[in-house]
């Protein structure tokens, strides 16, 4: 039997992919985050699945459930927020499955960062203006960051910062990012992206800690900081020119 890691979404129940729904309506079970996974995927479930929320689960409680499915011969469907790739504590569950001798696939999902840029209705890479996007997030006692990946080092670059697990540190993020983008970049935060009590807050380096504090913000939100995010006179991509050759594509 297989383990299906799926992309959930942001959070909208409907941003689950065809492929995620069709493979979780076929498993038995289905293991999912409680806080962030949206009730109503759940009913994409069989009837009879075994249902377990990994909320208050450790990683040993969660291997379990996954390793105790697969010997009883039942497909297990884990449900992560977004997309397993980035942020979702997926690669230290498959390195249990591995040692366990137990398959797994892999199905992706929409990014909290994609939600967020399309609630913000904005394109994150911009001709002649930024054509690169750094998902990142910042150290906490938890978890440090490696060496030469902080906030001061990767602002250097200038490129779009879209910050995850963040927004409770804001003004950490201000204080370390100012220095190389400038009191005048444009900055966003995207809380709840994709669902109905979604939060939009649109500013400056300068202006965006203070919305976030009185919006009372703490979590489940994505912080974005460039020049991209206010765009607005910059040279049409070569993609769609009437000067291109499409003859030779």
């Amino acid at each position: 039997m297989t383990v299906y890691f799926i992309g959930a979404g942001p959070g909208a129940a409907d941003l689950i992919t065809v492929r995620g729904a069709r493979t979780l309506a076929a498993c038995q079970v289905c293991l999912y985050a409680g806080s962030l996974v949206p009730r109503e995927l759940l009913a994409e479930c069989p009837e009879g699945a075994r249902l377990v929320d990994t909320a208050r689960l450790d990683l040993d409680a969660i291997t379990a459930e996954l390793v105790g499915a697969h010997e009883r011969g039942h497909d297990v469907a884990r449900l992560h927020s977004g997309d397993p790739s980035v942020f979702s504590a997926v690669a230290e569950q498959m390195r249990r499955l591995d040692a366990a001798g137990v398959p797994y696939e892999v199905v992706p999902g929409v990014p909290a960062f994609a939600a967020a840029a399309a609630a913000l209705k904005r394109e994150l890479t911009v001709p002649t203006v930024g054509q690169t996007v750094i998902l990142t997030r910042i150290a906490q006692r938890a978890t440090p960051m490696p060496e030469g990946e902080d906030l001061a080092t990767l602002g250097r670059s200038g490129a779009l910062l879209v910050l995850h697990l963040a927004a409770g540190y804001v003004d950490r993020v201000v204080e370390e990012l100012l220095p190389h983008y400038g009191a005048d970049c444009p900055a966003a935060v995207v809380a709840l992206a994709s669902r109905p009590d979604e939060v939009i807050l649109r500013g400056t380096l300068e202006s965006i800690a203070g919305q976030v504090k009185e919006a009372g913000i703490v979590r489940t939100a994505v912080i974005l900081v460039g020049r991209t995010l206010g765009a607005t006179q910059f040279r049409d991509s070569h993609l769609y020119s009437a000067d291109r050759d499409r003859h030779n594509c």
